[in-house]
């Protein structure tokens, strides 16, 4: 099967946009306390950036430009596998043993800890490509998207910089790390295909 650039690079975006609406879905959830529908959520997710790591990866070697942008991208998805997988298998049975254990609760914590570390580091990674694809729309004559993507991925990347260095129980609420990256990930995916047709 043959993928040109241009191809390759919408279905990056459309993962991304994918992943957009996944992650919403899954808050929404959280909230609602379903469970059982997070699980599938986060086995659905695992799939997604499990190809979005094999389509970026494929852009960033195909691009004219902007590898370091499609790095990112691939990166943080490999990054967020991990993520996920550690929250997927290794959450529930943890905190089940540190309930009937005490001395199981710093375990759990940590795990929990790493997870988090993982998940805003993964941030950084779609904020920093948000901002090179920003600069790019931008200098493309498209100021109002290039620009608001970028000034998003800067914010991105100092909230989950912050939560990474300070912790999560510092001032700024973990929710802000990941709603900025959230919305650098859906202004990324809305940069991507043009800045690609330009360059052809």
């Amino acid at each position: 099967m043959k993928f040109t650039n241009i191809r390759t690079v919408q279905i990056t975006s459309y993962l991304l946009l994918a992943l957009v609406v996944t992650q919403a879905l899954y808050t929404a959830l959280y909230i609602s306390e379903a469970k059982a529908a997070l699980k599938l959520i986060w086995g659905f997710e695992v799939v997604l950036f499990t190809i979005l790591a094999a389509f970026a990866g494929a852009a960033m070697i195909q691009a004219k430009n902007y590898q370091v942008g499609w790095s990112a991208i691939a990166f943080s998805a490999v990054l967020n596998i991990v993520q996920v997988s550690i929250g997927l298998t290794m959450f529930e049975p943890l905190f089940a043993a540190a309930g009937q254990l005490e001395a199981l609760g710093p375990v759990a914590g940590a795990v929990l800890a790493l997870s988090f570390m993982i998940y805003n580091t993964a941030k950084i990674l779609l904020g920093f490509a948000a901002l090179v694809f920003g600069i790019a729309k931008m200098s493309a004559g498209a100021k109002a998207l290039g620009g608001l993507t970028a000034l998003t991925g800067v914010v991105a990347m100092f909230a989950n910089t912050f939560l990474i260095i300070i912790g999560h129980d510092a001032f700024l609420p973990a929710a802000v790390g990941g709603g900025s990256g959230l919305l650098a990930t859906l202004l990324l995916a809305l940069c991507l295909t043009s800045i690609v047709r330009e360059e052809q």
